[in-house]
């Protein structure tokens, strides 16, 4: 069965965030880590990886990107927190 992922990268607590969709979570973020996408994450060192959720509908997953992504900044902090108060890279855990 296929999976998708919401995830969420920082630069460090409470610093800039990135959100983003896949279906492959752990290929995505080591792209991002190693600065392989030219995107926003590689022009502003955005690579821990805060938080995360799984789908089995891609287009469950996609509109949870749009939700998160339309959040205010404060309400991102809590949905990080309330899984990952330390802010940890959780990438190795996966």
């Amino acid at each position: 069965m296929e999976q998708y992922f919401v995830y969420i990268l920082a630069t460090y607590k409470n610093g800039t965030l990135y959100t983003g969709v896949t279906n492959d979570l752990s290929s995505r973020i080591w792209q991002h880590k190693n600065n392989l996408l030219p995107s926003f994450t590689s022009r502003y060192g955005i690579h821990r990886l805060v938080y995360y959720e799984i789908f089995e509908d891609i287009y469950e997953a996609i509109s949870r990107e749009k939700q998160i992504k339309n959040l205010l900044r404060k309400k991102k902090i809590e949905l990080i927190e309330k899984e990952n108060p330390e802010w940890e890279d959780i990438y190795d855990k996966l």
